[in-house]
């Protein structure tokens, strides 16, 4: 008698298989990777489908994409670095500037300065220390590279200053000084100690008038008194004529 069909199912499912159940098993799996293969090939590679001259088409549209790009690259670092070199030379020339007004505003004595250098104490008892003598004395130190002077701490002395003899005593600048004259030098301390002190030089003038000069050197010399500013009145620059 026949057995039932789900008995017949059953056994044939739960049965050891056969070689031909076992070859076409692996065919079943061989052609659905192939499949699968295929399929993923196809939607990976765009350029599968095209032909060689459509290729060589392609191709040479993406190198010159790649050159246009790399001519731009090459000029915005062209542009950058020109950028970067007239930041450069502006900088240095706002430098440069800022030292020269720095120089000028000093030798002109407009503003406070300080530096090592000496400080000279005359003593006139007999008052006979001449504005000539002070004069030539100054002369010397500033040949020396004095770049700051000052008397008795309040008088600023530049190019323009005069030295004037008068009933009262000597004039600096218009301002009267009176004996003992302290002048604080900015400079190399040596070098000025030694344009003082030589023969017919500002010391033995000095003790000629009985007087005595003494010099000390410092460190710090501060020079706080300021002279005016002067506008000229017939010089001009050439570029305002």
């Amino acid at each position: 008698m026949p057995e039932p069909g789900p008995d017949l199912l059953r056994r044939t499912l739960l049965a050891r298989p056969g070689r031909g159940q076992a070859v076409v098993t692996i065919l079943l799996f061989v052609l659905g990777f192939a499949g699968a293969t295929q399929v993923r090939s196809q939607g990976d590679d765009d350029y599968s489908g095209l032909r060689q001259a459509d290729l060589i088409r392609a191709f040479d549209g993406l190198s010159t994409s790649t050159d246009r790009a790399e001519k731009e690259i090459d000029r915005l670092k062209a542009d950058r670095d020109d950028l970067q070199g007239s930041t450069s030379s502006r900088e240095s020339a706002i430098d440069l500037a800022r030292e020269e007004r720095t120089s000028l505003t000093i030798l002109a004595g407009t503003v406070p300065v300080s530096g090592s250098g000496i400080r000279i104490t005359i003593d006139d008892p007999e008052g006979q220390v001449s504005a000539g003598v002070i004069l030539d004395m100054v002369q010397e130190l500033r040949a020396t590279g004095a770049e700051a002077m000052e008397f008795n701490d309040r008088v600023r002395v530049v190019a323009q200053t005069s030295f004037e003899e008068t009933a009262a005593g000597i004039e600096v600048g218009g301002e009267l000084v009176e004996a003992p004259y302290v002048i604080d030098v900015i400079g190399e301390p040596a070098a000025l100690d030694g344009a003082l002190d030589f023969p017919f030089g500002p010391v033995e003038r000095v003790e000629e008038a009985n007087g005595t000069l003494e010099t000390d050197k410092l460190d710090e010399v501060l020079v706080e008194s300021v002279a005016k500013a002067r506008q000229p009145e017939f010089a001009v620059p050439e570029d305002d004529r």
